[in-house]
């Protein structure tokens, strides 16, 4: 594996799967779509997840999270792997956070869980569909400054997942800052962005992201190159999106973009590629609704 591809996919597998348990959003539901160019291929993934804050202290709480993926990875292009048949994978989170406030506006959070991801053909999870994840980190806040300096928030932690196969834990980090009433911008992973906020109602910004998915194939896909066990996709692209704020709780946004890296792959099951099915980049949309704090 190159070396860049390596640390987009473990950038990918281990922020872009606390990033947004780590924001304000409590709930969400998006929808996204994006063909395969030069090819007859496509991917589509519906996505929800929620946050449940339960108070147990002044500013301490429990965090109950719930995620589901649907993907449909169809894939047409002629070739020798005849036997890849199976297009529909699903993803299950079910994890527990926990998050206090400390000294000097900053705050400590963690959280632990386990996934099942999984073509599930044989109609229930087994051993190897299962997958542990956590995750601590420290938050610091300063987005309601009462001396007049610009808003900002630093994020910095590690996380940790068997879904990568990596026997130890990998840094996070993100910082946002407001650089005046319309104009703000984040730095890091799993996205960075700089956004302009027309009114309370209308926001534009541009973007570069990462996206992705992996999952267990239940029924083991021999391949020239060996035997295909993981279905594993590295998605990095940019472009511009819109968001409107129905409330200042309430918001739909639309993505558009064009990847940078298009990585759709199977592994064996040390990690190692076996077959490529796509890396052509190609057209990148999201769409969906959220409800934040």
């Amino acid at each position: 594996m190159k070396i860049t591809r390596l640390i987009f996919v473990m950038v990918m597998l281990f922020a872009f799967a606390k990033a947004d348990a780590q924001g304000t959003d409590l709930f969400r539901a998006e929808y996204t779509y994006f063909p395969q160019r030069k090819s007859d291929n496509s991917f589509r993934r519906f996505r929800t997840f929620a946050n449940v804050p339960l108070k147990v202290a002044e500013g301490s709480y429990i965090v109950p999270f719930f995620e589901y993926r649907n993907v449909h990875l169809l894939f047409r292009d002629d070739s020798s792997l005849t036997s890849f048949n199976t297009d529909r994978y699903e993803s299950i989170e079910v994890s527990l956070g926990y998050t206090f406030p400390m000294k000097n506006d900053w705050r400590f959070g963690s959280r632990g869980g386990v996934i099942a991801a999984s073509n599930f053909d044989a109609g229930r999870a087994k051993g190897d569909d299962y997958f542990l994840t956590a995750s601590v980190y420290f938050i610091k806040n300063k987005k309601d400054r009462e001396d007049g300096g610009k808003p900002w928030r630093l994020v910095v932690g590690v996380q940790y997942s068997t879904t990568a196969g990596r026997p130890f834990p990998l840094p996070y980090l993100n910082y946002y800052r407001e650089i005046n009433d319309q104009l703000s911008f984040t730095l890091g992973a799993p996205k960075m962005n700089l956004k302009y906020s027309f009114n309370e109602k209308h926001e534009a910004q541009l973007y570069a992201r990462l996206d992705g998915f992996y999952a267990n194939i239940q029924n083991d896909v021999p391949t020239a190159n060996g035997l295909a066990e993981d279905v594993s996709m590295t998605i990095a692209m940019y472009g511009p999106g819109y968001q409107y704020n129905f409330t200042k709780h309430i918001s739909a946004y639309v993505y558009a973009g064009f990847t940078f890296i298009n990585d759709i792959r199977l592994r064996n099951d040390a990690g190692d590629d076996v077959f490529t099915i796509n890396d052509t980049n190609t057209f990148y949309s999201r769409a969906g609704l959220k409800f934040k704090i």
